[in-house]
């Protein structure tokens, strides 16, 4: 079960907010680093180039002085330390294991994402259906995006993808959020969107 588990693809939450997001035309951007600490890592660049080409890809045009922008994209990532998820293997149920009321979408440093990341819940353990279980570690993962006029400051669109999967790698979980941010991009507005992603290649 736990190798079933592996090769399953998870499911991104999308949700999207916008208010009067300029068209294209005429608009150009900078991708910046919504953690300081990121600003000008390797790694950040990477992850940005993707969230910058999608943007290019809409007919925005990129330009690496945020001072010259007329949009300041702001970007974040990240991945949880993993929690052990449980299944057990009884014949009683396919759906129920022992562990009752997990919420997967508990999310990562919660203290800089606010309001829409929060502890994981546990539930509670039922031993009465303990008679054979299978266990592996699951990660929550997600982006978010916030885009600024630089004129003003004005927010004109800000959203959040997350997942729960099997793997911890940000170089496999980073574009797959990426692609489901931008899926029906800018979407509409309030509304949060469950998107398929594919399991990552062993």
């Amino acid at each position: 079960m736990a190798l079933a588990a592996c090769a399953a693809p998870f499911k991104a939450d999308v949700s999207r907010f916008q208010s009067q997001l300029p068209a294209p035309a005429g608009q150009t951007f900078a991708v910046v680093a919504e953690d300081p600490k990121l600003s000008g890592g390797l790694e950040f660049a990477q992850y940005a180039g993707l969230v910058q080409d999608r943007l290019a890809k809409l007919g925005y045009t990129p330009v690496e002085d945020p001072a010259k922008a007329s949009l300041i994209v702001r970007f974040d990532y990240g991945v949880d330390n993993g929690r052990e998820r449980v299944r057990t293997t009884s014949a009683m149920s396919p759906y129920w294991g022992p562990w009752y009321g997990y919420n997967p979408y508990g999310f990562y440093r919660p203290s800089r994402f606010g309001p829409w990341g929060g502890p994981w819940n546990y539930g509670w353990y039922d031993p009465f259906f303990d008679n054979g279980i299978d266990s592996y570690t699951v990660y929550t993962s997600g982006i978010s995006l916030k885009i600024d006029r630089a004129a003003d400051g004005e927010r004109v669109f800000e959203g959040k993808a997350e997942a729960v999967s099997t793997s911890n790698r940000l170089q496999y979980l980073v574009p797959n959020l990426v692609e489901s941010m931008f899926t029906g991009f800018p979407g509409n507005s309030g509304e949060t969107v469950r998107i398929t992603v594919a399991p990552e290649k062993k």
